[in-house]
């Protein structure tokens, strides 16, 4: 018996200590993650040196020793001719990805990507956005085609390019683009509102469950989660859907003047082929096409904002997403959702 009980204080001992090590351990991690905090940074990359490099590997695969010879030194006289004559006023092409999810949380890259551009792109250069969104909530996609119009008000040439999906809030985004490319069977247009809202009064009054909601203003509240939904709320709430898909309106056929957005505005999405003959786009090509033809004479620079978190931002993000999820805030945010 006294040998269990030597073996159980030592195994007690040992445990401590290793959590004590770990814990040491830890506080260290964060303190150093602190000092050098988070870090955002912008990666380019030259798309058109990586279309070159293709080419070039290709083709030294199939190339005797003396053809490979002569690739290596007309290369070098290309690099050379190349370097002569560029200039920092020859036109240059920014492009940018943007995949959206439901709340649009790109939109945090977009703006910083964009800002980046506009530190040195003029006129001359172009802005080449591929968007892939099948869109979602209202204010963060209306944040996003916000981005994509600092770069008209620059009067730098934007175009956007589609090649799976830019649909409500993602046709939201495209629309700002001086010209539209998709490809054939992309889907683009869905120029609608919807709203999602399910409500368990009935379930709460069948267990003798009484819910109570306060609010300051006759329509702070019109649905609710929990709430009984009555025929004024529900009107209210419907107006409010329509007012917003006017405005989703109005701001298409400011940047699509001609288009017939009766025909359009439906809620109704198209493939590319049937999107062009409507002027939902202006051209039908993939991005790689475009981008390939572009390589041939231009510079084509990706830009890539990335955020970097320090590990005690990590677990603070962690620690902030489980009480949310255990908070009333999650049923006020589902109350709130209007979806373009």
């Amino acid at each position: 018996m006294e040998a269990w009980q030597t073996i159980g204080i030592f195994a007690a001992e040992t445990f401590l200590i290793l959590f004590a090590i770990i814990t040491v351990i830890i506080v260290i991690a964060i303190a150093a993650s602190r000092a050098s905090g988070s870090k955002n940074q912008i990666e380019v990359e030259l798309i058109h040196k990586k279309y070159k490099n293709f080419r070039n590997l290709l083709k030294s695969q199939t190339l005797t020793k003396n053809e490979k010879k002569n690739l290596k030194k007309s290369l070098k006289e290309e690099q050379k001719k190349q370097d002569k004559h560029s200039s920092s006023e020859e036109r240059k092409i920014y492009l940018i990805d943007f995949e959206g999810d439901v709340k649009a949380s790109a939109v945090a890259d977009l703006r910083e990507e964009i800002t980046a551009v506009l530190t040195v792109a003029t006129p001359q250069d172009e802005v080449v956005v591929r968007i892939e969104s099948p869109g979602g909530m209202v204010h963060g996609y209306g944040l996003a085609a916000s981005q994509l119009l600092r770069v008209r008000e620059k009067q730098i040439p934007l175009t956007v390019c589609v090649d799976k999906v830019a649909a409500s809030g993602g046709y939201l985004m495209s629309c700002t683009a001086n010209k539209i490319l998709s490809a054939p069977f992309a889907i683009v247009g869905s120029i609608g509102v919807v709203a999602q809202v399910p409500n368990f009064h009935r379930v709460l009054k069948k267990h003798d469950v009484e819910y109570k909601e306060y609010t300051a203003g006759e329509y702070k509240r019109t649905v609710s989660v929990l709430g009984e939904i009555t025929p004024k709320g529900e009107e209210k709430f419907k107006e409010q859907l329509e007012d917003t898909h006017v405005l989703f309106k109005s701001f298409v056929q400011k940047y699509r003047p001609h288009m017939n957005l009766a025909e359009v505005a439906t809620g109704e999405y198209w493939y590319g082929e049937q999107a062009i003959t409507k002027g939902l786009v202006d051209e039908i090509r993939t991005s790689d096409e475009y981008l390939m033809a572009l390589s041939e004479k231009h510079q084509i620079i990706k830009i890539k904002h990335k955020h970097h978190e320090s590990l005690s931002d990590k677990l603070t993000g962690v620690l902030g997403k489980a009480l949310k999820k255990g908070s009333i805030s999650a049923l006020e945010e589902l109350e709130s959702r209007r979806f373009i």
